[in-house]
Formats: C-alpha cells, structure tokens, sequence
C-alpha cells in the first residue's frame, strides 16, 4: 500500500512539473511559430494559431540579410567567454583569501561583499559609465566587459566551494614548498572545478543576455552584442513582427543550445563543489 501512495505521488509531481513545462514553453513556441509564419495577416489572425500551416525560412534569411547578425553573434562570443574568464580569474583570487588565510577583517570583508548584491545596478550605472569615459573604454570590447569581471555571488560561491576542501591537501603542498599563489592554482583550483564551471555557466548566459549596460556604452554598431542588434531590428521593422521574431530566435538560440548541453552540469556541481548552507 505504501509503495502503490508512493507511485501516485511520483505520478502526480511528474504531471505537475510537466504542466509547468508546458506553460513555460509556450511563448518560447509562439516565438518560432512567428518567425516561422509567412503573411503578416497569420500574426493578427483570431483565433490565434501557435503554428503557421505553411512555414517558411525566409524571415531569417531576409533578417540576416539586413542586419550584420553574423558581426552581432561574433561580438557576443567575445564578450560573453572573455567576461567569463576574467570572472573566474578575479573572483578565485579573491575567495582564497576569505576562505583560507586568516586576517583581520576578514569576516567583515566578505560581509561587505556579498551585501552588494543587494545594490541595484542602475544605482551604480552612472558612475560606471563616467568611469569608462574618462578611461577611454566607450565603444570596446573591454568597456562591455568591466564592469562583470567579478561579481560578489562568485566570489561567495567559490568561497563556499574552497572551504569544503580538505586541509590536508594545502598543509601538504606548503610543506613541499609551495608558495600561496601555487597552492591557489594547483591544488585549490583543481579541486572545485565543478564550482567553476557552474560560475561559468552562470556568467556566461548573463554575459550574452546583458543590455541595459552594452546599451549604455556603445553607439557603434560594429560592436553590438545580439541583444542590441535585435533592439535595433525592432526599431527597423516595426511594424513587421514576423522579423522581429526572428531576429529574437536568433538571439536566443546558440544560448539555449549553450544551456540544454551544459545543464547536467550543474546539479552535480553543486553537489560536489563544496557548497554549505
């Protein structure tokens, strides 16, 4: 009786998370059916279709034709692995010392630290950009990337992660002679790879997603990210939905391929990285 109640269960939790999938999927569905869809007269049709009886790639052809997508996607790639580097460099060298060594302040540092996670970015967006002026940033791969070189949520997942290694490991390499900055890069970071990479992923889709800063501190199109090209597809096609959407699809695509390849991942990285509640 008790595994029968326990199949039921299990039955009913499948159902519900795939009714929630369903729900979720649907605008994402009603996105590729538009772009898919061929007179303009099937977006305003009623009763709505999610499906056009006779799809067609030409939208995307036309699109790709008219803006330099391929400039957009290229500009994105750099950005997004370059921030994702940066990141991993900046916010590793800042977590082995909250995690390992013992100073003063120490405790009252990584407070400070990941209580910015609660300061908006639009509070600190103004003086941001003043900066990136007067460094001469404007209109470059490095202005995009500054300002997520490091974030406090990395520093305090990879914290997090080297705590949970054992202590045994570091005494041993410093008694061979191993100097803290060798301890950080052969024996610490090897062991929370699995935090890594999840930093990684994480960074990534927010690199390739970002706008309201790219916005900010470019004005030449050859340095667009794809979400700025697809503002900017809007602003040309506005009346036009079917490109619109397509432009969308484009912009969406290599990063849900990214994240349907790399999402089994990241449960079993942070299970094993370390992290503690």
């Amino acid at each position: 009786m008790q595994q029968r109640s326990q199949l039921w269960n299990t039955v009913g939790l499948y159902i519900l998370l795939g009714a929630i999938a369903i729900v979720m999927l649907i605008p994402l569905l009603w996105l590729v059916g538009t772009s898919l869809k061929a007179p303009t007269e099937d977006i305003f049709r009623f009763p709505p279709r999610l499906w056009p009886e006779q799809p067609t790639f030409h939208n995307f052809v036309t699109v790709w034709q008219s803006h330099p997508f391929g400039r957009y996607l290229v500009n994105s790639v750099i950005v997004s692995v370059l921030t994702v580097a940066l990141n991993l460099l900046f916010c590793s060298l800042a977590a082995y010392p909250l995690a390992r060594l013992e100073f003063r302040g120490r405790e009252f540092i990584f407070t400070a630290i990941v209580a910015t996670i609660m300061i908006p970015f639009q509070i600190v967006m103004i003086p941001l950009y003043v900066l990136a002026v007067q460094l001469g940033l404007r209109n470059t791969y490095l202005g995009i990337i500054f300002p997520a070189i490091a974030s406090a949520f990395g520093i305090f997942l990879l914290r997090q992660a080297f705590q949970g290694v054992p202590k045994e490991l570091e005494e041993a390499a410093r008694m061979d002679g191993c100097s803290e900055l060798g301890i950080w890069w052969y024996v610490m970071l090897p062991s929370i790879r699995p935090a890594l990479l999840t930093l990684a992923i994480f960074v990534f889709i927010g690199a390739w997603s970002d706008f309201l800063w790219p916005l900010i501190v470019l004005d030449r199109p050859e340095f667009y990210t794809l979400p700025l090209g697809v503002a900017s597809l809007a602003g040309t096609f506005s009346l036009d939905w079917r490109l619109i959407a397509a432009g969308s699809v484009i912009s969406i695509l290599p990063i849900l391929i990214f994240f349907v390849l790399m999402q089994r991942y990241i449960v079993p990285s942070e299970a094993g990285s370390g992290v503690k509640g």
